[in-house]
């Protein structure tokens, strides 16, 4: 019988794709869910819900006993916060908390999800595994999934635990409405007048939970895995979902200068309130970056094959409009 394995993280839009892929491998799974909401999800996955947090080590140790391999995919991922604290928390002491259980608990390897966004390349550069990091962050999401990865890393390595990193750019596909899959669904919808044009680079969900699974298999202990099947522009993944959806019209493009204008106003107001901005100096730092990531490793190495942009944004298409995110194909004209 297969090892078991245990997921954390299992509801969100990265981890419920491994679930997925695992569960279809006929491999034992296990899930961490705090709620009971979370738990008849997971249930109806193919999963055997485990109530925990990676922040009660307890938890960790009984939701492991018995499994082999541990994938780490839970954190927290947001911008614009009063209080950033709460992403260290997730990120970083959540981390070393699933790290340390694994050693307790006998576990043989960990695929621990990163973000590409650890690299901290400088702006213009395509990124690898080895480009040396700028030394100054963009955001506290950055900084606190880059300290993750260090914990994951020397703790790991002072446990003799195997851990292997995979560090996705920005994840894209049918099942996502957050992030930047907003400005895709605003577009479609007609309500995005304009946009920030920067560099970044996607990975199709199909084909990052792929590259998890290939990490725990052929993955070297100790090293990153970047995911990333396309570098563009902003402007052209627009266009591209436009020729999809048979869409001729395109937002203007504002100017670096008044975007990061906007976030300062918009930010100021948020934190004189209180209350998290929709918009914020660190928010627009990071689109103004851009990003641009060589996924080619996870190809030599690990196998994965990378999905066609223009498949993924097609299939994308069609996931918003059976799912009523996008009002109807006919309207999108």
């Amino acid at each position: 019988m297969p090892d078991t394995v245990l997921i954390t993280g299992a509801t969100g839009f990265v981890g419920a794709a491994i679930l997925e892929r695992l569960v279809a491998g006929d491999r034992p799974v296990r899930a961490l869910t705090r709620t009971d909401a979370g738990a008849e999800v997971l249930r109806a996955a193919g999963a055997q819900p485990v109530r925990g947090d990676i922040l009660d080590p307890a938890s960790l140790d009984m939701a492991m006993d018995g499994c082999a391999v541990v994938y780490h995919v839970a954190g927290a991922n947001a911008f614009c916060l009063p209080d950033p604290s709460p992403l260290y928390t997730m990120n970083v002491d959540g981390t070393r908390n699933v790290v340390e259980a694994a050693e307790r608990t006998g576990i043989s390897r960990i695929v621990h999800t990163s973000s590409a966004a650890t690299i901290g390349e400088p702006g213009g550069v395509v990124a690898t595994e080895t480009t040396p990091h700028r030394d100054e962050f963009l955001s506290h999401y950055e900084r606190s999934k880059w300290e993750a990865e260090i914990v994951a890393f020397e703790t790991a390595g002072r446990a003799g635990v195997d851990l292997v990193s995979v560090n996705p750019a920005s994840v894209q596909g049918p099942g996502r409405v957050r992030g930047t899959a907003k400005l895709l669904i605003g577009y479609l919808n007609g309500t995005l007048k304009a946009l920030i044009d920067s560099q970044m680079s996607v990975v199709d969900i199909a084909d990052c939970a792929e590259g998890h699974l290939l990490a725990e298999e052929r993955g070297v202990p100790g090293e990153r895995y970047i995911l990333s099947g396309a570098i563009l522009t902003v402007r052209e993944a627009v266009e591209l979902m436009g020729r999809v959806a048979g869409i001729t019209e395109s937002p203007r493009v504002i100017s670096p200068r008044a975007a990061s204008g906007l976030a300062t106003v918009v930010g100021t107001v948020g934190r004189i309130r209180g209350r998290r901005a929709p918009l914020c100096p660190e928010m627009m730092r990071t689109l103004l970056h851009g990003h641009a990531y060589d996924g080619s490793r996870a190809t030599r190495e690990l196998g994965l094959r990378y999905t066609p942009i223009e498949e993924t944004l097609r299939r994308t298409y069609d996931w918003y409009v059976e799912n009523g995110h996008v009002r109807s194909a006919a309207a999108t004209g």
